[in-house]
């Protein structure tokens, strides 16, 4: 019978391996609920040796925190290949994938992490790891739809608010998410692909540069495209409620034209009505 060898790693190898480590726990549950031990157990050394490749578990936090931040910055990395539509629905199905596969991690990463590890500036100034990750991420997300949007330099400031909302849309409508579930994950999708479009829309309606960005953004969209439905389901909602109006208009004035009683209740009614 042959025993198998264990491999000893080299220096980097072996922290890339707790990071991962690291990371799959800090995945499933908040970094405050996870101890060195059970970081040593799962990667089969021992806790000192853990302390030999980092000095404590907020360093090990920090590391894992990122590769999750450059993780989750990649995937609004998206070739500019057909409709905007169809690249952002993409976009927002690897984002949603991150999501799934890091659900506490991701809730604690945008969050700025558990009070522990990351409870604001510090004493001398200095912005936690965890936050300036953060602002990494969603620098890199209004970066990549400003160049989908063919935007170089500083952007517009209306444009610019549309894309940061929306970011910040997409990130807190994904913690509201995870809580539950509650909505289909697939429809949630192209719902904040909606909510640009809605957002873009409503800005163009205030500024002339906007509805000329709208207006190319929209060029070259197909009818069965997620713009295309969108638009499709307000002209829906818009009839819907133009024949609701209408209805309740012709009722009011059929209402009006008719003939005044004689009497109320056996009160003229003219001093009914006084």
């Amino acid at each position: 019978m042959t025993t198998g060898v264990r491999r000893r790693m080299g220096v980097e190898e072996r922290r890339q391996q707790l990071i991962g480590v690291a990371l799959e726990l800090f995945g499933n549950r908040s970094p405050d609920e996870v101890s060195i031990d059970e970081i040593a157990a799962a990667a089969g050394i021992s806790r000192p040796l853990v302390y030999h490749y980092f000095p404590g578990k907020q360093s090990l936090y920090e590391a894992a925190l990122r590769r999750a931040a450059d993780d989750l910055a990649s995937r609004f990395a998206e070739p500019h290949d057909g409709p905007l539509g169809a690249r952002l629905v993409r976009v927002m199905g690897r984002f949603f994938d991150f999501v799934e596969e890091h659900g506490p991690g991701f809730s604690a990463l945008m969050r700025g992490g558990p009070a522990g590890f990351a409870a604001g500036a510090r004493a001398d100034g200095a912005v936690p790891a965890a936050y300036a990750m953060i602002d990494e991420v969603r620098r890199a997300a209004r970066n990549q739809i400003l160049d989908h949007l063919g935007v170089r330099g500083i952007p517009p400031a209306r444009l610019d608010l549309v894309v940061r909302s929306w970011v910040a849309l997409a990130e807190s409508t994904a913690l509201i998410w995870l809580d539950g579930r509650r909505v289909p994950r697939g429809e949630l999708e192209v719902q904040l692909v909606h909510d640009f479009a809605a957002l873009a829309a409503v800005s163009a309606a205030y500024d002339a540069d906007m509805a000329a960005l709208v207006t190319r953004m929209l060029a070259d969209e197909p009818a069965d495209g997620p713009f295309g439905d969108l638009v499709g389901r307000l002209a829906a909602l818009l009839a819907t409620a133009t024949a609701t109006t209408a209805t309740a208009t012709t009722g009011t004035a059929a209402t009006a034209g008719a003939p005044v009683p004689a009497a109320v209740g056996g009160v003229p009614a003219g001093q009914a009505l006084r």
